[in-house]
């Protein structure tokens, strides 16, 4: 976590922050910036028509993911974490308000980006880190080490090549390229690399890329802040995936499917009960559920046990739940002035999905176990974009196209075709506890040849379908935290199993013998 060495801020990067600043979503839409023109120039200034006449753009406030940094956080100071990890991304949502409050200003004088909110930003943060470093002090004895380098942000500008564009001057990914799953990602240093200025945040290196960014047309300050065209890709230019692992002998073939529904009775929360568990809007998106219908913040594990479930196998009450979809066509949802939605620029209509399929299947190399109740499970990156795709682990395709999966790409679906996003949760578990501090070191994905890593134990790897039928063409998106800029490598599914003794035996005695069970 220690801080890389500092560059000698120079005029061009100065200008390059300037020119990312302007990029912000403010009330009425986007003040977009030719970044090459403006960070590349010499002499005292660019033209004042550049920072009206390029080509649309979007830009992202890139903060280090504490919860990245902190894996082993002991159960006592849990609580408290949470809340402060949760507090640090309510107060980036805050800054993109703060952005869009002073818009007229910044335009004026785009230096006040960092003066006026990048600075305040930092100590808001660096106040929480100090909480969470003391709430493990007052159990554990000791502080984490390096905190303190996570308070910064910088800005970047999106580039709709997806590399470079970072504003680090070290030629990082910018987010969207391959996938697996959250983490720290190749040579991503959450935002804090050569040539930044933490403390006054505008020294952001003399490496910024802000690209050409595709322009999407229509009403893009309606759309909110994201996607743009290049993060769409015709899934018929799309080259086949590989082959699965071979089942080996003794291989479990079987499956277990359970029946929830598409959520269509609309229920929709912000909130996210794994990672920001008491935390109202913890997740600044909205989120679909299918399954247990008292999951909320506030749900513990006795709610969720004797909540009412939507599957039509009463002895599963587990939760199941992920960003919805969003066509991005200026019409508005009712949620458009609600936090989750307009208010964490998240706009457009709410797609209920076509078909939702929710199969437990086996592992290619021998049995599994039984999932303990209450195990939690999160599969893929809401932060991807920023963190890096170390962790992304949703796929994208079209019905009759599924042999070609897309990771950091949304789908363009020829006519008759459907999107399908999919999501094969971890498949392996430590065999001890139902949680951990950053929501994945109890669980693990199986390796190449399909066996589990040492100390872990194979259990049903839940495998969902979601379909949508939505028109063809690059006009819809996920919701996401707003600095993720709705990028399809940051979708992410969540799971908490609440099976029942018996249906969970019934699920292994499918999934290993061989059978297909509902």
């Amino acid at each position: 976590m220690a801080r890389t060495s500092r560059k000698k801020r120079s005029t061009l990067t100065n200008r390059a922050v300037v020119a990312a600043a302007a990029l912000f979503l403010g009330g009425g839409g986007l003040i977009a910036v030719n970044v090459y023109a403006s960070a590349g120039e010499g002499g005292s200034g660019a033209p004042p028509g550049q920072f009206r006449n390029a080509a649309r753009q979007m830009s992202t406030i890139d903060c280090p993911d504490a919860g990245i940094a902190l894996p082993d956080v002991p159960d006592g100071a849990r609580p408290e974490v949470d809340r402060e990890l949760a507090a640090m991304d309510t107060q980036i949502t805050d800054a993109y308000r703060e952005f869009a409050d002073r818009k007229e200003r910044i335009a004026r004088d785009p230096e006040l980006a960092g003066n006026a909110v990048l600075g305040p930003l930092r100590s808001r943060r660096a106040a929480s880190l100090d909480r969470i470093g003391t709430a493990v002090e007052r159990v554990e004895g000791r502080r984490p080490q390096g905190l303190e380098g996570l308070a910064g942000c910088s800005l970047r500008a999106d580039d709709d090549n997806g590399g470079d564009g970072d504003g680090d001057g070290d030629g990082q990914d910018g987010g969207q390229g391959g996938a697996d799953d959250n983490g720290s990602g190749d040579g991503q240093d959450g935002g804090q690399g050569d040539g930044q200025d933490q403390g006054e945040g505008q020294d952001q290196g003399d490496g910024q890329d802000g690209g050409q960014g595709g322009d999407q047309g229509g009403d893009q300050g309606r759309q909110g802040n994201g996607p743009e065209a290049s993060d769409f890709v015709d899934i018929q230019s799309v080259e086949p995936a590989a082959d699965r692992p071979r089942n080996r002998r003794g291989a479990s073939r079987g499956t277990f499917t359970t029946d929830c529904g598409r959520n269509e009775n609309g229920k929709f929360n912000p909130d996210n009960v794994i990672a920001a568990p008491g935390v109202s809007n913890g997740a600044h998106h909205m989120h679909d559920y299918v399954g247990n219908q008292a999951t909320d913040a506030f749900a513990g594990d006795d709610q969720l046990a004797a909540g009412e479930t939507t599957c039509r196998n009463q002895g599963d009450r587990s939760t199941y739940y992920w960003p919805v979809l969003r066509l991005q066509n200026g019409q508005d949802e009712n949620d458009v002035d609600a936090d989750g939605g307009g208010r964490d620029q998240n706009t457009g209509e709410i797609q209920t999905p076509s078909q939702v399929t929710l199969t437990f299947t086996g592992s290619p190399a021998g049995k599994v176990t039984a999932m303990p109740r209450f195990l939690r499970i999160i599969t893929g990156d809401a932060k991807a974009f920023t963190n890096g795709d170390a962790n992304a682990n949703a796929s994208w395709s079209c019905t009759g196209f599924e042999d070609r999966q897309l990771k950091d790409k949304y789908p363009i679906c020829p006519e008759g075709s459907q999107v399908v996003r999919s999501f094969a949760f971890q498949s392996c578990w430590d065999g001890q506890n139902t949680d951990s501090a950053n929501h994945r070191t109890h669980v693990a994905f199986a390796q190449d040849d399909g066996r589990c890593p040492d100390g872990f134990r194979a259990i049903p790897q839940l495998v969902q379908r979601i379909v949508y039928d939505v028109p063809p063409g690059p006009g819809f998106a996920v919701d996401s935290f707003p600095e993720q800029l709705h990028k399809p490598v940051t979708d992410h599914g969540d799971f908490i199993n609440v099976f029942d003794e018996k249906l969970m035996k019934k699920v292994v005695s499918c999934v290993n013998g061989g059978r297909k069970c509902r």
